[in-house]
């Protein structure tokens, strides 16, 4: 199959999600939407009837909305350093998965802030931080590097979409005045091309350092206070490793179910799973090694508030998301991606879903013990979520995933130029980087030489 063919194949399979829509994809924005409207009249009950409708009470101020403000901003790691890393390594599988990624951060970047509006008893208090900030605290910090992240992650999708935009405005009939607006006049000449290869690789570089940042202040608002078990240097660093191994274990799940959905089989392949896989593992480690550090530091510094913020985790009131926690971020994961014979797509599937829950439970156990065992003598607490903290609970994952399909129906989920342009490039690009790093002089020493017949079968044989 010569380029030309293969371009138009490849554009008939990527766009075909776009341009047909069956009776199962309305049935899931149909069911999608009833959790969504149910999460909106949740909502609507808090807002008319004040905070005191949920499970907060006094000390217990934050709950479910702040554990889902951290999870949900460590999601969107998933799409900025995986793909900005993948695309600044020239790493040639990422051009599958990369968009799919860059999605999750813009969206689930979203919800972040949602969630902190439905802490708030009254929203329109959220406009006193603007008017009223003070760069003393790092509730300020957190505000302006969130800003900064999602301006910075909406660019970095969009800059890749233009050319996938151009040929919809080109070849389908339906919103073609929308995609019209949004090419932004692209032609796809090569000086086009050369500022737009420029701005992605500007941005790749610049959202790095702004992703780690926002995590990083995401923490400080936990640790620059003096409660037990929050005071912690190491809450920066362990915060950032959460949040990338979270992030990957979402994408994993939304890559399986792209593919499957859409039958993208040829496009997301067995090898993109084995990779994400064995990184998810490096991760695991990671969250393995942050996790003990931290708990076996308070354990033997054996602090009086810090002990009793320990033991409602181990065998107290939170003891179940405590251990469950571990089971579905260590146990299960350790277990199936350690072993490659269990590291197929199912067995990835499976352990992302347990990271995904135990990442939660993680954020959850983060959060309420230690407002439940404040350092002053407040009278203890003990928190439970009522049905309007779990409806919109439900409500945020319903509206993320409902969005999300939206999205497959407007853009392509995988990028068709990017998939082009590694047909095209991408196989002499890596014979060359090769080249560059093996001995010149082997072929002299042993009397190898390769003819350029030789050379192309190689490159067809790499290339399939």
């Amino acid at each position: 199959m010569d380029l030309s063919k293969a371009f138009e194949h490849d554009e008939k399979i990527l766009l075909k999600p776009i341009q047909e829509a069956n009776r199962n994809f309305y049935i899931t924005v149909g069911l999608l939407s009833l959790i969504v409207g149910w999460g909106f009249y949740a909502y609507f009950q808090q807002f008319q009837n004040g905070l005191g409708v949920t499970g907060l009470n006094r000390p217990v101020y934050w709950g479910f909305y702040i554990t889902n403000f951290v999870f949900f901003i460590g999601i969107s790691h998933a799409g900025t350093l995986i793909s900005a890393i993948l695309r600044i390594a020239q790493a040639e599988w990422r051009r599958a998965i990369t968009r799919s990624a860059e999605v999750i951060t813009v969206m689930v970047i979203l919800f972040g802030v949602a969630s902190i509006l439905m802490d708030l008893g009254r929203p329109d208090r959220i406009i006193n931080i603007i008017k009223f900030g003070r760069f003393q605290s790092p509730l300020l910090w957190d505000v302006t590097s969130i800003t900064i992240y999602l301006t910075g992650s909406t660019v970095y999708l969009y800059l890749p979409l233009i050319p996938d935009i151009a040929i919809m405005r080109d070849k389908t009939k339906k919103r073609k005045w929308l995609y019209t607006v949004l090419a932004l006049g692209w032609e796809g000449t090569p000086k086009q091309w050369h500022r737009l290869e420029l701005a992605i690789s500007v941005m790749a570089i610049l959202v790095i350092p702004v992703a780690v940042s926002v995590h990083t202040v995401v923490s400080f608002v936990f640790a620059m206070t003096v409660q037990p078990m929050w005071h912690s240097a190491i809450f920066g660093p362990y915060f950032v490793v959460g949040a990338i191994y979270s992030g990957i274990a979402a994408l994993i799940v939304a890559m399986a179910l792209i593919r499957w959905v859409y039958k993208l089989d040829d496009y997301l392949k067995d090898i993109h799973f084995t990779n994400l896989g064995i990184l998810l593992f490096v991760f695991t480690l990671l969250w393995t090694y942050f996790t003990f550090a931290e708990y076996l530091t308070t354990f033997y510094g054996a602090e009086p508030t810090h002990m009793a913020v320990f033991w409602s985790k181990f065998n107290g009131e939170y003891k179940y998301e405590f251990w469950g926690m571990v089971v579905c971020c260590l146990v299960i994961p350790g277990i199936i991606l350690s072993n490659r014979k269990l590291r197929t797509i199912k067995g990835s599937v499976f352990a992302s879903l347990a990271i995904t829950v135990g990442m939660w439970l993680e954020r959850f156990i983060i959060v309420v013990p230690t407002l439940a065992n404040p350092r002053l003598p407040y009278e203890r607490g003990v928190y439970h979520p009522t049905w309007v903290e779990l409806s919109l609970l439900a409500g945020c994952f319903a509206f993320f995933i409902l969005l999300y399909v939206l999205f497959t129906k407007f853009f392509p989920i995988v990028s068709i130029w990017e998939i082009a342009e590694g047909r095209k490039h991408a196989v002499a690009e890596v014979a060359g980087r090769v080249k560059t790093y093996l001995p010149d002089t082997y072929g002299e020493m042993h009397g190898v030489v390769v003819s350029g017949q030789e050379e192309k079968t190689i490159l067809k044989d790499i290339q399939q």
